[in-house]
């Protein structure tokens, strides 16, 4: 699908994807796990110029989950540097395209304090821009999320009968981002995997059949010409 196609009036303002299927991406090509995770740098990379290429506001990506922790001691530790390489390689970069970028999840002890570091200076260096607000959801599960979001509440000794759905958005991890309009795995999996659970309460969703490392931005335009294509009634009915 070309960006031709695209209806840049009725864009999505915030689109959410599930980065999926790295691992069996390199498993067809007897490639190791870790080699189908590097490849996912050049679609990372594509599917944003994409998302710039339209005038998307918001793209929020799940780069480690919460889960993530229980995969093999050698496949955390390569995630943990990679996306550290990511940062310190490609900030510049999207810094001169206007890109803000953003984290959302834990900051606990088992995230290297190295990549902390570089996530900070990643978000001081691009607080300015506002072409598109790239969200890196490291460390994150939606539940989490909205645990620690009640927790705050909590303790703020807030009444329960003063509690409400604004209320709790305001508590999120970031409480500026906005609902999520279109939300996508790739991989072929049918699942939500406690991603953007409370943002995405009235999110179109799409499941591509293409692993992550094959996704290019034509991918990204057709998902949204899907997205435009469906009636979006919010719980009420057409007019």
């Amino acid at each position: 699908m070309s960006l031709e196609k695209v209806d840049k009036k009725r864009l999505p303002k915030h689109i959410a994807c599930v980065m999926d299927g790295n691992g069996r991406w390199a498993k067809q090509r007897n490639l190791k796990r870790t080699d189908g995770h590097a490849a996912g740098e050049e679609a990372l990379m594509d599917v944003i110029e994409g998302a710039l290429d339209m005038g998307v506001e918001w793209l929020t990506l799940y780069a480690f989950s919460t889960e993530n922790w229980r995969r093999p001691v050698d496949e955390v530790r390569f995630l943990m540097q990679f996306n550290e390489s990511i940062l310190v390689r490609r900030r510049d970069e999207l810094n001169d395209m206007g890109v803000r970028i953003r984290f959302i999840g834990r900051r606990d002890r088992r995230v290297p304090k190295r990549l902390l570091k570089q996530m900070d200076e990643s978000t001081a260096l691009t607080a300015g821009n506002r072409r598109l607000t790239l969200t890196i959801a490291f460390n994150y599960g939606a539940q989490a999320e909205i645990v620690d979001a009640v927790k705050q509440i909590v303790e703020k000794n807030v009444s329960a009968s003063s509690v409400t759905a604004d209320m709790i958005s305001k508590h999120l991890y970031d409480p500026e981002m906005p609902e999520v309009d279109l939300w996508i795995r790739t991989s072929g999996e049918y699942r939500i995997s406690n991603y953007l659970i409370w943002q995405s309460a009235y999110a179109e969703l799409i499941f591509l059949e293409t692993f992550w490392p094959d996704m290019r931005r034509t991918h990204l335009f057709d998902a949204v010409v899907e997205f435009q294509g469906r009636n979006r009634r919010f719980g009420g009915l057409s007019s």
